[in-house]
């Protein structure tokens, strides 16, 4: 399994990038929007990659962050969807966008993606839509705090609903003052975390 693929950006394709490393030239698919094609060939990149093995083929799919690759992953799970489906969905709108569009059920917005139609996008949906915890990206800081009202004092994401809310919307692109203040600006307490990251959602 490759990981990442670090080295020198030596084309910029329609979907897709060409990095060479050690002597070889790592031909990648990636999402239309990718952070890599603001880079210009010549610069030094790094890509968090896929890899699918086929009888007959071989493929790499990148991605700028962990999140992004996460995400595919969860949509190759979804019936009906493969590589190509899931990266025209996340060519189709930011991580953060396309997430939301999950858990709120929005279809219509799936549907931008080439490829996708509505009975795909409700499947995208109802199979993914439970899952929003699965998106953070490993390694997310537990102990992180909120601050004033946010939190009780001394809480941290180990034992705080509202802690581990805003540590999963930093893991979908949000920044961390972001998620810290619509998850403060939820009122209601003792809820669960999935019911926080939603109500935060519909504040930023």
């Amino acid at each position: 399994m490759i990981w990442s693929v670090s080295g020198e950006l030596t084309y910029k394709l329609d979907g897709r990038v060409v990095i060479e490393t050690g002597g070889i030239g790592y031909e990648i698919s990636v999402p239309e929007n990718c952070d890599v094609y603001r880079h210009k060939e010549g610069d030094r990149v790094m890509v968090y990659t896929a890899m699918i093995v086929k009888e007959d083929d071989v493929s790499l799919f990148g991605f700028s962050d962990r999140t992004s690759l996460s995400l595919f992953r969860k949509l190759l799970t979804v019936g009906g969807v493969g590589a190509k489906a899931a990266m025209s969905v996340l060519s189709a709108m930011p991580v953060a966008e396309l997430t939301k569009a999950i858990i709120f059920g929005d279809a219509p917005m799936l549907t931008r993606a080439n490829g996708i139609g509505k009975k795909s996008a409700e499947r995208i949906i109802l199979e993914l839509k439970d899952k929003l915890e699965m998106y953070a990206e490993p390694g997310m800081a537990a102990g992180a705090r909120l601050s004033g009202e946010a939190a009780a004092a001394g809480a941290t994401a180990a034992d705080d609903p509202r802690a581990q809310a805003a540590d999963a919307l930093v893991g979908l692109g949000y920044s961390r003052a972001e998620a810290f203040s619509a998850v403060a600006g939820v009122t209601d307490d003792d809820l669960k975390v999935e019911e926080y990251i939603k109500r935060a959602l519909k504040r930023i």
